[in-house]
């Protein structure tokens, strides 16, 4: 009876034994698994989350840089021309360029015409001949009447001398108009008539109003008779006596004549 208590108790131990060592490997088993897991390089076989609040703002800023791109395309869309397609460029025409109603030779004083603007550029005939007649530049008194041929009284010089235009009386300011139709082909100034303006009639007639301010035309202007080219300024120092006029001089050819001979 003792020894089969004996040899009962040796089965129940050993099997007690043999049980704590498949525990023991079993678990050993798990720790190395572990560890591999954790080296560098394995690929971890459980799936990790992210964050929530992670998720959220990234997910928030993924929309605003939706918003923004969608926003910076439509203002560039109504910024930008649309560009058209080849058989659009081919079907519309080109316009032609704007061409000047005065076409002149290219010159400095073809430039001064077109720049007096459409109107004043377009070129007048001017065909003045020995019977023609022009207005009055302004009206007034003769001060100072035309002479080459004797000599005339200059009351602010105090000397007798020729005079190869007409002084008329005038108010300083009144308006200055061209006598007849003509090309203004020269403006400038000088001590004794102030700032004038040659005018060219045609056919090599020429008439100068001196003693102006404020001048209206330009050179190579093309102006219609009453057309105004200034107005009446101060008298030099030459006229100071005689008060303020205006100085009115033709001629033909490059010579005096007498502007009387063609005044209506």
């Amino acid at each position: 009876m003792k020894e089969k208590l004996n040899q009962l108790f040796k089965d129940k131990l050993f099997l007690v034994m043999l049980v704590l060592g498949l525990l023991t490997i079993v678990a050993a088993a798990g720790v190395i698994t572990i560890q591999r897991g954790n080296l560098p390089g394995e690929e971890n076989p459980y799936i990790q989350m992210k964050d929530s609040g992670t998720m959220i703002a990234e997910e928030e800023q993924a929309e605003d840089m939706t918003q923004i791109a969608g926003s910076a395309d439509a203002a560039r869309s109504e910024t930008e021309p649309e560009t058209p397609s080849p058989e659009e460029s081919r079907s519309v025409p080109a316009e032609p360029a704007p061409t000047s109603a005065y076409a002149g030779s290219g010159t400095k004083e073809d430039s001064a015409a077109v720049g007096a603007g459409m109107d004043s550029a377009v070129p007048l005939v001017l065909d003045f001949s020995e019977g023609s007649r022009i207005a009055w530049p302004i009206r007034g008194n003769i001060l100072l009447d035309y002479s080459m041929d004797t000599t005339i009284y200059f009351p602010t010089l105090a000397q007798y001398q020729c005079n190869p235009g007409v002084v008329i009386q005038a108010e300083v300011s009144d308006p200055v108009a061209a006598p007849a139709a003509a090309r203004v082909a020269q403006i400038g100034a000088n001590e004794e008539i102030g700032n004038f303006v040659v005018l060219d009639l045609g056919n090599d007639y020429l008439a100068t109003c001196g003693q102006l301010k404020d001048v209206q035309v330009v050179e190579n202007e093309y102006l219609e008779a009453g057309q105004i080219l200034g107005y009446v300024a101060e008298p030099t120092k030459y006229y100071s006596i005689e008060g303020s006029n205006i100085f009115f001089q033709m001629t033909y050819g490059g010579e005096p004549i007498d502007p009387l001979d063609y005044f209506e």
